[in-house]
Protein backbone atom coordinates (compact mmCIF):
# COMPACT_ATOMS: atom_id res chain seq x y z
CA UNK A 1 0.00 0.00 0.00
CA UNK A 2 2.73 2.47 0.94
CA UNK A 3 5.31 1.60 -1.75
CA UNK A 4 5.29 4.82 -3.79
CA UNK A 5 4.41 7.10 -0.90
CA UNK A 6 7.21 5.97 1.41
CA UNK A 7 9.66 6.22 -1.47
CA UNK A 8 8.72 9.88 -1.77
CA UNK A 9 10.05 10.47 1.77
CA UNK A 10 13.41 8.80 1.04
CA UNK A 11 14.77 11.95 -0.65
CA UNK A 12 14.23 14.03 2.47
CA UNK A 13 15.83 11.49 4.77
CA UNK A 14 18.77 11.56 2.38
CA UNK A 15 18.80 15.36 2.58
CA UNK A 16 18.80 15.16 6.39
CA UNK A 17 21.84 12.89 6.20
CA UNK A 18 23.63 15.38 3.91
CA UNK A 19 22.96 18.27 6.28
CA UNK A 20 23.99 16.10 9.25
CA UNK A 21 27.30 15.53 7.50
CA UNK A 22 27.56 19.28 6.87
CA UNK A 23 27.07 19.92 10.59
CA UNK A 24 29.77 17.37 11.43
CA UNK A 25 32.25 19.13 9.11
CA UNK A 26 31.26 22.49 10.57
CA UNK A 27 31.75 21.22 14.12
CA UNK A 28 35.21 19.84 13.34
CA UNK A 29 36.28 22.98 11.51
CA UNK A 30 35.35 25.27 14.40
CA UNK A 31 36.25 22.80 17.17
CA UNK A 32 32.66 22.44 18.39
CA UNK A 33 32.67 18.97 19.94
CA UNK A 34 29.92 19.28 22.57
CA UNK A 35 27.12 17.75 20.46
CA UNK A 36 29.16 16.10 17.73
CA UNK A 37 28.06 12.53 18.50
CA UNK A 38 24.41 13.47 18.03
CA UNK A 39 25.01 14.46 14.39
CA UNK A 40 26.72 11.14 13.73
CA UNK A 41 23.62 9.36 15.02
CA UNK A 42 21.23 11.50 12.94
CA UNK A 43 23.49 10.89 9.91
CA UNK A 44 23.41 7.12 10.46
CA UNK A 45 19.65 6.83 11.08
CA UNK A 46 18.60 9.18 8.26
CA UNK A 47 20.90 7.37 5.81
CA UNK A 48 19.49 3.98 6.80
CA UNK A 49 15.91 5.21 6.42
CA UNK A 50 16.68 6.90 3.09
CA UNK A 51 18.12 3.67 1.67
CA UNK A 52 15.37 1.53 3.18
CA UNK A 53 12.52 3.71 1.90
CA UNK A 54 14.09 4.07 -1.54
CA UNK A 55 14.45 0.31 -1.99
CA UNK A 56 10.89 -0.49 -1.00
CA UNK A 57 8.89 -2.10 -3.79
CA UNK A 58 6.70 0.33 -5.71
CA UNK A 59 3.04 -0.57 -5.92
CA UNK A 60 1.79 -0.99 -9.53
CA UNK A 61 -1.49 0.69 -8.61
CA UNK A 62 -1.91 4.41 -9.14
CA UNK A 63 -1.49 6.34 -5.90
CA UNK A 64 -4.72 7.95 -4.71
CA UNK A 65 -4.88 11.51 -3.49
CA UNK A 66 -5.77 10.24 -0.02
CA UNK A 67 -2.63 8.11 0.16
CA UNK A 68 -0.59 11.12 -0.92
CA UNK A 69 -2.12 13.30 1.81
CA UNK A 70 -1.39 10.65 4.44
CA UNK A 71 2.18 10.40 3.14
CA UNK A 72 2.75 14.14 3.50
CA UNK A 73 1.27 14.10 7.00
CA UNK A 74 3.45 11.10 7.88
CA UNK A 75 6.51 13.04 6.74
CA UNK A 76 5.68 15.81 9.20
CA UNK A 77 5.88 13.18 11.96
CA UNK A 78 8.78 10.94 10.92
CA UNK A 79 11.23 13.58 9.71
CA UNK A 80 11.01 15.71 12.89
CA UNK A 81 11.62 12.53 14.92
CA UNK A 82 15.04 12.19 13.29
CA UNK A 83 15.63 15.94 13.37
CA UNK A 84 14.93 16.02 17.12
CA UNK A 85 17.81 13.63 17.94
CA UNK A 86 20.52 16.35 18.28
CA UNK A 87 18.23 18.25 20.67
CA UNK A 88 17.32 15.22 22.76
CA UNK A 89 20.89 13.90 23.08
CA UNK A 90 22.52 17.31 23.49
CA UNK A 91 24.16 18.53 26.68
CA UNK A 92 21.11 20.66 27.52
CA UNK A 93 19.07 17.82 29.07
CA UNK A 94 15.96 18.36 26.99
CA UNK A 95 13.00 16.03 27.36
CA UNK A 96 11.67 14.17 24.34
CA UNK A 97 8.58 16.36 24.07
CA UNK A 98 10.68 19.55 24.16
CA UNK A 99 13.06 18.15 21.54
CA UNK A 100 10.21 17.04 19.30
CA UNK A 101 8.43 20.37 19.80
CA UNK A 102 11.56 22.26 18.68
CA UNK A 103 11.99 20.00 15.65
CA UNK A 104 8.35 20.28 14.54
CA UNK A 105 8.40 24.04 15.09
CA UNK A 106 11.44 24.33 12.84
CA UNK A 107 10.28 21.83 10.22
CA UNK A 108 6.90 23.57 9.87
CA UNK A 109 8.75 26.93 9.68
CA UNK A 110 6.84 28.23 12.71
CA UNK A 111 9.70 29.32 14.98
CA UNK A 112 8.33 28.64 18.47
CA UNK A 113 11.33 27.69 20.60
CA UNK A 114 11.85 26.08 23.99
CA UNK A 115 15.24 27.77 24.36
CA UNK A 116 15.03 30.87 26.54
CA UNK A 117 18.57 32.09 25.88
CA UNK A 118 20.01 31.38 22.44
CA UNK A 119 23.42 32.70 23.51
CA UNK A 120 23.89 29.63 25.69
CA UNK A 121 23.44 27.20 22.79
CA UNK A 122 26.33 25.63 20.92
CA UNK A 123 26.77 27.21 17.45
CA UNK A 124 26.46 23.86 15.71
CA UNK A 125 23.03 23.33 17.31
CA UNK A 126 21.95 26.83 16.29
CA UNK A 127 22.91 25.95 12.73
CA UNK A 128 21.00 22.67 13.06
CA UNK A 129 17.87 24.60 14.05
CA UNK A 130 18.18 26.73 10.93
CA UNK A 131 18.80 23.80 8.57
CA UNK A 132 15.64 22.14 9.93
CA UNK A 133 13.69 25.16 8.68
CA UNK A 134 15.39 24.98 5.29
CA UNK A 135 14.50 21.30 4.86
CA UNK A 136 10.94 22.00 6.04
CA UNK A 137 10.47 24.79 3.50
CA UNK A 138 11.65 22.54 0.68
CA UNK A 139 9.44 19.70 1.92
CA UNK A 140 6.45 22.06 1.84
CA UNK A 141 7.16 23.09 -1.77
CA UNK A 142 7.62 19.49 -2.87
CA UNK A 143 4.38 18.59 -1.11
CA UNK A 144 2.54 21.19 -3.18
CA UNK A 145 3.78 19.44 -6.32
CA UNK A 146 2.96 16.03 -4.84
CA UNK A 147 -0.58 17.11 -3.96
CA UNK A 148 -1.11 19.17 -7.12
CA UNK A 149 -4.39 17.37 -7.88
CA UNK A 150 -6.20 18.98 -4.95
CA UNK A 151 -5.60 22.52 -6.20
CA UNK A 152 -8.01 24.52 -8.30
CA UNK A 153 -7.70 24.94 -12.05
CA UNK A 154 -6.53 28.56 -11.83
CA UNK A 155 -3.53 27.52 -9.78
CA UNK A 156 -2.72 24.69 -12.17
CA UNK A 157 -2.92 27.03 -15.15
CA UNK A 158 -0.24 29.27 -13.67
CA UNK A 159 2.02 26.19 -13.86
CA UNK A 160 0.72 24.56 -17.04
CA UNK A 161 3.91 24.94 -19.04
CA UNK A 162 5.84 23.48 -16.10
CA UNK A 163 3.66 20.54 -15.15
CA UNK A 164 2.08 17.94 -17.40
CA UNK A 165 1.15 16.01 -14.23
CA UNK A 166 2.95 12.79 -15.15
CA UNK A 167 5.63 11.24 -12.96
CA UNK A 168 8.64 12.12 -15.11
CA UNK A 169 7.59 15.76 -15.54
CA UNK A 170 6.82 16.20 -11.85
CA UNK A 171 10.26 14.79 -11.01
CA UNK A 172 11.89 17.18 -13.49
CA UNK A 173 10.12 20.19 -12.04
CA UNK A 174 10.85 19.08 -8.46
CA UNK A 175 14.54 19.18 -9.36
CA UNK A 176 14.01 22.66 -10.80
CA UNK A 177 12.34 23.78 -7.56
CA UNK A 178 15.29 22.40 -5.58
CA UNK A 179 17.83 24.40 -7.57
CA UNK A 180 15.74 27.59 -7.55
CA UNK A 181 15.18 27.24 -3.79
CA UNK A 182 18.89 26.62 -3.18
CA UNK A 183 19.90 29.43 -5.52
CA UNK A 184 17.68 32.00 -3.80
CA UNK A 185 19.08 30.87 -0.44
CA UNK A 186 22.60 31.48 -1.71
CA UNK A 187 21.67 34.93 -3.07
CA UNK A 188 20.12 35.94 0.27
CA UNK A 189 23.24 34.75 2.10
CA UNK A 190 25.52 36.78 -0.17
CA UNK A 191 23.42 39.94 0.11
CA UNK A 192 23.34 39.72 3.91
CA UNK A 193 27.11 39.32 3.95
CA UNK A 194 27.49 42.40 1.75
CA UNK A 195 25.43 44.30 4.33
CA UNK A 196 28.20 43.69 6.90
CA UNK A 197 26.17 41.12 8.80
CA UNK A 198 28.25 38.41 10.48
CA UNK A 199 28.70 35.37 8.24
CA UNK A 200 27.24 32.93 10.78
CA UNK A 201 24.19 35.15 11.28
CA UNK A 202 23.84 35.63 7.51
CA UNK A 203 23.78 31.88 6.93
CA UNK A 204 21.16 31.23 9.60
CA UNK A 205 19.03 34.17 8.44
CA UNK A 206 19.21 32.96 4.84
CA UNK A 207 17.84 29.56 5.91
CA UNK A 208 15.06 31.27 7.87
CA UNK A 209 14.04 33.83 5.24
CA UNK A 210 13.75 31.45 2.29
CA UNK A 211 11.72 28.95 4.33
CA UNK A 212 9.51 31.55 6.03
CA UNK A 213 10.93 30.27 9.33
CA UNK A 214 11.07 32.01 12.68
CA UNK A 215 14.31 30.81 14.28
CA UNK A 216 16.95 33.46 15.00
CA UNK A 217 20.64 32.79 15.74
CA UNK A 218 20.45 35.32 18.61
CA UNK A 219 17.94 36.30 21.26
CA UNK A 220 16.78 39.34 19.33
CA UNK A 221 16.83 40.61 15.76
CA UNK A 222 18.15 43.94 17.04
CA UNK A 223 21.41 42.14 17.91
CA UNK A 224 21.92 41.55 14.18
CA UNK A 225 20.28 44.50 12.44
CA UNK A 226 22.12 47.67 13.46
CA UNK A 227 21.19 50.37 10.93
CA UNK A 228 18.48 51.54 8.54
CA UNK A 229 20.15 50.11 5.44
CA UNK A 230 20.20 46.63 6.94
CA UNK A 231 16.56 47.03 7.96
CA UNK A 232 15.51 47.94 4.41
CA UNK A 233 17.50 45.10 2.84
CA UNK A 234 16.17 42.52 5.33
CA UNK A 235 12.59 43.72 4.73
CA UNK A 236 12.91 43.16 0.99
CA UNK A 237 14.65 39.80 1.43
CA UNK A 238 11.74 38.59 3.56
CA UNK A 239 9.57 38.89 0.47
CA UNK A 240 11.42 35.92 -1.04
CA UNK A 241 9.00 33.71 0.89
CA UNK A 242 6.02 35.96 0.09
CA UNK A 243 6.14 35.71 -3.70
CA UNK A 244 6.05 32.50 -5.73
CA UNK A 245 9.27 30.49 -5.75
CA UNK A 246 9.02 30.71 -9.56
CA UNK A 247 8.72 34.52 -9.57
CA UNK A 248 12.40 35.20 -10.25
CA UNK A 249 12.51 32.34 -12.77
CA UNK A 250 9.48 33.71 -14.63
CA UNK A 251 10.99 37.19 -14.77
CA UNK A 252 14.05 35.86 -16.60
CA UNK A 253 12.11 33.61 -18.98
CA UNK A 254 9.01 35.76 -19.39
CA UNK A 255 7.09 35.72 -22.66
CA UNK A 256 4.16 37.99 -23.39
CA UNK A 257 1.82 35.09 -24.09
CA UNK A 258 2.63 33.60 -20.68
CA UNK A 259 1.14 36.40 -18.58
CA UNK A 260 -0.63 33.76 -16.47
CA UNK A 261 2.73 32.88 -14.92
CA UNK A 262 2.96 36.34 -13.36
CA UNK A 263 -0.61 37.37 -12.63
CA UNK A 264 -0.57 36.22 -8.99
CA UNK A 265 2.74 37.94 -8.24
CA UNK A 266 1.59 41.14 -9.96
CA UNK A 267 -1.50 41.18 -7.75
CA UNK A 268 0.69 40.55 -4.71
CA UNK A 269 2.89 43.52 -5.62
CA UNK A 270 -0.17 45.79 -5.78
CA UNK A 271 -1.41 44.41 -2.46
CA UNK A 272 2.00 44.98 -0.83
CA UNK A 273 2.31 48.54 -2.16
CA UNK A 274 -1.23 49.45 -1.01
CA UNK A 275 -0.51 48.20 2.51
CA UNK A 276 2.76 50.18 2.59
CA UNK A 277 1.00 53.35 1.48
CA UNK A 278 -1.71 52.96 4.12
CA UNK A 279 0.87 52.50 6.87
CA UNK A 280 2.95 55.41 5.60
CA UNK A 281 -0.02 57.80 5.46
CA UNK A 282 -1.86 56.84 8.65
CA UNK A 283 0.54 55.20 11.12
CA UNK A 284 4.08 56.47 10.60
CA UNK A 285 3.70 59.88 12.23
CA UNK A 286 4.93 58.73 15.66
CA UNK A 287 7.52 56.11 14.74
CA UNK A 288 10.23 55.35 12.22
CA UNK A 289 8.48 54.02 9.09
CA UNK A 290 11.23 51.45 8.54
CA UNK A 291 10.07 49.57 11.63
CA UNK A 292 6.63 49.31 10.06
CA UNK A 293 8.17 48.28 6.76
CA UNK A 294 9.97 45.40 8.48
CA UNK A 295 6.89 44.33 10.45
CA UNK A 296 4.71 44.41 7.30
CA UNK A 297 7.14 42.32 5.25
CA UNK A 298 7.59 39.92 8.15
CA UNK A 299 3.85 39.48 8.72
CA UNK A 300 2.95 39.11 5.04
CA UNK A 301 5.61 36.45 4.56
CA UNK A 302 4.57 34.68 7.80
CA UNK A 303 8.07 34.94 9.24
CA UNK A 304 7.23 37.05 12.30
CA UNK A 305 10.61 38.72 12.92
CA UNK A 306 10.45 42.16 14.43
CA UNK A 307 12.69 44.73 16.07
CA UNK A 308 12.33 45.31 19.80
CA UNK A 309 10.87 48.80 19.32
CA UNK A 310 7.95 47.72 17.15
CA UNK A 311 4.54 49.28 17.81
CA UNK A 312 2.27 46.76 19.54
CA UNK A 313 -0.83 48.95 19.07
CA UNK A 314 -1.22 47.50 15.57
CA UNK A 315 -1.26 43.86 16.66
CA UNK A 316 -4.68 43.18 15.14
CA UNK A 317 -3.64 44.57 11.74
CA UNK A 318 -0.45 42.52 11.73
CA UNK A 319 -2.46 39.40 12.57
CA UNK A 320 -4.77 40.11 9.61
CA UNK A 321 -1.72 40.30 7.33
CA UNK A 322 -0.51 37.00 8.79
CA UNK A 323 -3.85 35.32 8.10
CA UNK A 324 -3.97 36.54 4.48
CA UNK A 325 -0.47 35.22 3.71
CA UNK A 326 1.33 35.22 0.37
CA UNK A 327 1.57 33.26 -2.88
CA UNK A 328 0.20 29.78 -3.53
CA UNK A 329 3.59 28.42 -4.54
CA UNK A 330 5.70 29.99 -1.79
CA UNK A 331 6.91 28.85 1.60
CA UNK A 332 4.61 31.29 3.40
CA UNK A 333 1.48 30.05 5.15
CA UNK A 334 -1.80 31.91 5.52
CA UNK A 335 -5.06 31.49 3.69
CA UNK A 336 -3.33 32.91 0.58
CA UNK A 337 -4.02 36.35 -0.84
CA UNK A 338 -5.54 35.10 -4.12
CA UNK A 339 -8.12 33.04 -2.25
CA UNK A 340 -9.27 36.04 -0.22
CA UNK A 341 -9.16 38.32 -3.25
CA UNK A 342 -11.10 35.85 -5.42
CA UNK A 343 -13.75 35.41 -2.72
CA UNK A 344 -14.09 39.18 -2.50
CA UNK A 345 -14.45 39.63 -6.28
CA UNK A 346 -16.96 36.79 -6.50
CA UNK A 347 -19.04 38.17 -3.60
CA UNK A 348 -19.13 41.66 -5.09
CA UNK A 349 -20.21 40.27 -8.46
CA UNK A 350 -22.95 38.22 -6.82
CA UNK A 351 -24.30 41.28 -5.04
CA UNK A 352 -24.19 43.38 -8.21
CA UNK A 353 -25.88 40.62 -10.21
CA UNK A 354 -28.92 40.84 -7.92
CA UNK A 355 -29.07 44.63 -8.04
CA UNK A 356 -28.46 44.77 -11.81
CA UNK A 357 -29.64 41.43 -13.21
CA UNK A 358 -29.34 42.51 -16.83
CA UNK A 359 -25.58 42.96 -16.58
CA UNK A 360 -22.99 40.20 -16.87
CA UNK A 361 -20.09 40.20 -14.42
CA UNK A 362 -16.94 38.22 -15.12
CA UNK A 363 -15.10 36.54 -12.26
CA UNK A 364 -11.68 37.48 -13.56
CA UNK A 365 -8.66 38.83 -11.69
CA UNK A 366 -6.35 41.62 -12.78
CA UNK A 367 -3.52 40.64 -15.14
CA UNK A 368 -5.24 37.36 -15.96
CA UNK A 369 -7.46 36.06 -18.74
CA UNK A 370 -8.53 33.12 -16.59
CA UNK A 371 -12.03 33.05 -15.09
CA UNK A 372 -12.64 31.14 -11.87
CA UNK A 373 -15.81 29.09 -11.49
CA UNK A 374 -18.09 28.20 -8.62
CA UNK A 375 -16.27 24.95 -7.78
CA UNK A 376 -13.06 26.88 -7.14
CA UNK A 377 -14.89 29.44 -5.00
CA UNK A 378 -16.37 26.57 -3.00
CA UNK A 379 -12.86 25.25 -2.30
CA UNK A 380 -11.72 28.69 -1.17
CA UNK A 381 -14.72 29.08 1.08
CA UNK A 382 -14.21 25.65 2.62
CA UNK A 383 -10.55 26.46 3.32
CA UNK A 384 -11.62 29.59 5.19
CA UNK A 385 -14.28 27.61 7.05
CA UNK A 386 -11.76 24.95 8.11
CA UNK A 387 -9.38 27.66 9.31
CA UNK A 388 -12.12 29.26 11.43
CA UNK A 389 -13.06 25.86 12.88
CA UNK A 390 -9.40 25.02 13.63
CA UNK A 391 -8.92 28.45 15.19
CA UNK A 392 -11.95 27.96 17.43
CA UNK A 393 -10.83 24.48 18.55
CA UNK A 394 -7.24 25.47 19.29
CA UNK A 395 -8.25 28.69 21.05
CA UNK A 396 -10.63 26.71 23.25
CA UNK A 397 -7.97 24.12 24.10
CA UNK A 398 -5.35 26.76 24.95
CA UNK A 399 -7.83 28.75 27.05
CA UNK A 400 -8.79 25.65 29.01
CA UNK A 401 -5.16 24.68 29.57
CA UNK A 402 -3.22 27.76 30.71
CA UNK A 403 -3.65 30.95 28.67
CA UNK A 404 -5.99 33.92 28.76
CA UNK A 405 -8.49 34.11 25.92
CA UNK A 406 -6.65 36.98 24.22
CA UNK A 407 -3.28 35.22 24.26
CA UNK A 408 -4.91 31.93 23.25
CA UNK A 409 -6.56 33.59 20.28
CA UNK A 410 -3.38 35.28 19.08
CA UNK A 411 -1.23 32.20 19.66
CA UNK A 412 -3.76 30.06 17.78
CA UNK A 413 -3.55 32.34 14.75
CA UNK A 414 0.24 32.27 14.79
CA UNK A 415 0.27 28.47 15.22
CA UNK A 416 -2.09 27.81 12.32
CA UNK A 417 -0.29 30.36 10.15
CA UNK A 418 3.16 29.03 11.19
CA UNK A 419 4.39 32.45 12.31
CA UNK A 420 6.74 33.05 15.23
CA UNK A 421 5.54 34.93 18.31
CA UNK A 422 7.09 38.41 18.59
CA UNK A 423 6.43 41.89 19.94
CA UNK A 424 4.38 42.73 16.82
CA UNK A 425 1.73 40.32 18.08
CA UNK A 426 2.11 41.08 21.77
CA UNK A 427 3.54 37.66 22.61
CA UNK A 428 7.28 38.29 22.76
CA UNK A 429 7.42 37.35 26.46
CA UNK A 430 5.79 33.97 25.91
CA UNK A 431 8.06 31.01 26.76
CA UNK A 432 7.33 27.45 25.62
CA UNK A 433 9.73 25.49 27.80
CA UNK A 434 7.46 25.24 30.85
CA UNK A 435 4.18 24.67 29.02
CA UNK A 436 2.24 21.55 29.93
CA UNK A 437 2.51 18.40 27.85
CA UNK A 438 -1.10 18.83 26.75
CA UNK A 439 -0.46 22.35 25.44
CA UNK A 440 2.69 21.29 23.60
CA UNK A 441 0.97 18.35 21.92
CA UNK A 442 -1.89 20.65 20.86
CA UNK A 443 0.56 23.16 19.38
CA UNK A 444 2.52 20.39 17.62
CA UNK A 445 -0.60 18.97 16.01
CA UNK A 446 -1.94 22.32 14.85
CA UNK A 447 1.46 23.50 13.58
CA UNK A 448 1.33 20.50 11.26
CA UNK A 449 -2.32 21.16 10.37
CA UNK A 450 -1.43 24.73 9.50
CA UNK A 451 1.41 23.62 7.22
CA UNK A 452 -0.69 21.13 5.30
CA UNK A 453 -3.07 22.68 2.77
CA UNK A 454 -6.28 23.14 4.77
CA UNK A 455 -8.30 21.60 1.97
CA UNK A 456 -6.55 18.28 2.60
CA UNK A 457 -8.17 18.10 6.04
CA UNK A 458 -11.59 18.27 4.41
CA UNK A 459 -10.63 15.53 1.92
CA UNK A 460 -9.47 13.26 4.73
CA UNK A 461 -12.70 13.85 6.68
CA UNK A 462 -14.71 13.11 3.56
CA UNK A 463 -12.72 9.93 2.92
CA UNK A 464 -13.00 8.40 6.38
CA UNK A 465 -16.29 9.78 7.71
CA UNK A 466 -18.39 10.02 4.55
CA UNK A 467 -17.30 6.99 2.53
CA UNK A 468 -20.52 6.85 0.55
Amino acid sequence: MFGLQIKYLSFFFGLVSVLSFFNIIYSYYFNLYLNLDTYYLSLFLSSILAILFYNLKISPKKTSIFQKIITVFLGYILLPLILSIPFYLSIYNLTFINSFFEAVSGFTSTGFTIFENIKNIDQSLILWRSTIQWIGGLYFLFSIIYLIDIYDENFKKTLTNFFSFNTSEVLKQAIKVFFIYSGITLVIFIILNLMSIRTFDSLNLAFSLISSGGFLPTNSLSNIIKNDTQTIVLSFLMLASFFSIFFSYNLFFFKKKNINFLYEDLNLIIYFVIVLIIFFLFFSFNQNFLNYFLAISSSMSNIGFTLDNSNTNLTFIYLILVIIGGSFFSTSSGLRFMKIYSLFIYSVNQILSFSRPKNIYKNKLFFSEVNFDFDEISKYFLSVLIFILSLFILTTLLTISEFSFENSFKLSILTLMNTVNSSSYGLSDLTFYNLSYFTKYCLIFFMIVGRIELLTILLLVKKFLFKN
